[in-house]
């Protein structure tokens, strides 16, 4: 088995790409080792010392180290428990872990709008960085959005922010005035 890494725009988060799917749905933020227990890969992978985050995607895995570690001792450790999980065939999340997305109900003409665009156009583009963006709400004009994985903490997701997906919004949707980052 061989698993491609790739940097992100966040220096402390590499991209591993194990060449076979990771989530047949949605996707899964692990930010810290409590919120780990829904995935038996996440809780090995934090048991490597420096690792911060976990983040899974339809055919990625994101990990998150602490700024005090180094890449080069970590790297190592973490294709280890990659490459042996899939090797065993183990399972990637346990039975009924919540997953990512948005929340369920029904939605206005403007919120259907938002929605398509961030799923069509954001979504994939921020997946190649390692990372995702989930709607959470639109209020008086405000989209928020809750950025997960290699975007979560990423020196350049404000500019991704304002400059990308709010000027994309306000341009398809004039009710849209700012886009704001919620946890």
């Amino acid at each position: 088995m061989f698993i491609q890494t790739e940097e992100t725009p966040n220096p402390q988060t590499l991209k591993f790409i194990p060449g076979r799917e990771v989530m047949a749905d949605g996707t899964l933020h692990m930010p810290d080792a409590e919120a780990a227990k829904r995935s038996p890969l996440a809780e090995r992978l934090f048991q490597v010392d420096g690792v911060n985050g976990v983040f899974l995607g339809s055919d990625f895995i994101s990990v998150t180290k602490l700024d005090a570690k180094e890449w080069y001792l970590l790297k190592p450790a973490v294709l280890g428990i990659i490459m042996e999980h899939f090797t065993a065939n183990r399972p990637v999340v346990t039975e009924g872990a919540e997953l990512s997305g948005e929340s369920a109900g029904e939605d206005t003409e403007i919120v259907s709008q938002i929605k398509e665009l961030i799923n069509t156009r954001v979504r994939p583009a921020v997946a190649q960085d390692g990372g995702d963006i989930v709607f959470r709400g639109f209020e008086q004009g405000v989209v928020y959005l809750h950025m997960q994985g290699a975007c979560s903490g990423c020196p350049s997701s404000t500019a991704t922010l304002r400059m990308g997906i709010e000027n994309m919004l306000k341009h398809y949707i004039p009710e849209v005035t700012a886009v704001r980052a919620v946890q």
